[in-house]
């Protein structure tokens, strides 16, 4: 991401920006950005109100009493020109796992970044950044899945095409932490894997740890149940 906004381009680097929030520019980098946050045009949903939110969705997603918000052409047009999720969630790309559909949200309500393996890169990480220092989204969930390929890959630990492999290097370590057998060990590594990529945003993102520090984020792990749609927090 720095070196997409290098300054060979006239754009803000990532460096640069962290250095111009951290002066206390915020107002002039999230007009930059998105003129609705320097403007004041929208209101910050609160960590627990927003996690609140999520969960309830989820309920109703599981017990299909869908309201399906936010998904009109009104809603496309209102967001149009600025956005403020109140929920950020880096998940896996697995088709299986639309966290819009399974929270019942809709356009604009949630910072959507997917991954497979839900793992955290540098590119991610300032995606992460991005919503929480820019948008002023303050609830970062990271959700695994059951049965996910890419910690299946990792645990099983062989030969895999193509760059497929960087995605089971950067799970491995979460495998080193679970004991028992295969299939223990499988549904294990989806938990653990979640906790060891939240660790690693903490370790590799000063400008989100220092918010969480301050309390002004949280951030949450979730599994998500393929059998019956169910998002538990781990």
């Amino acid at each position: 991401m720095g070196q997409m906004f290098g300054r060979n381009t006239g754009f803000l680097g990532r460096r640069d920006l962290l250095r111009l929030i951290g002066a206390g520019g915020v107002g002039m980098a999230a007009g930059f950005f998105n003129p609705s946050v320097a403007s004041g045009a929208t209101s910050v949903m609160d960590a627990d109100a927003a996690l609140q939110r999520l969960m309830g969705g989820n309920q109703r997603f599981m017990a299909q009493q869908l309201e399906s918000p936010h998904q009109s052409l009104q809603r496309v047009q209102e967001v149009a020109y600025s956005q403020q999720p109140f929920a950020v969630i880096l998940s896996c790309a697995d088709s299986r796992v639309p966290a819009e559909i399974v929270f019942d949200e809709g356009i604009g309500d949630i910072f959507d970044i997917r991954i497979a393996g839900n793992i955290v890169t540098p590119e991610v990480l300032g995606s992460l950044e991005y919503a929480i220092a820019i948008l002023g989204t303050r609830l970062i969930m990271v959700l695994g899945h059951e049965r996910c390929g890419a910690v299946t890959a990792a645990v099983a630990d062989e030969a895999v095409p193509g760059s497929i492999d960087t995605l089971v290097k950067a799970i491995q370590p979460a495998i080193a932490l679970t004991e028992g057998s295969k299939d223990v060990v499988l549904d294990a590594a989806v938990v653990a894997n979640v906790r060891y990529q939240m660790d690693a945003i903490r370790r590799n993102s000063p400008l989100i740890a220092e918010r969480l520090l301050k309390q002004q984020v949280k951030l949450v792990g979730g599994r998500y149940d393929l059998d019956s749609g169910e998002v538990t927090l781990v």
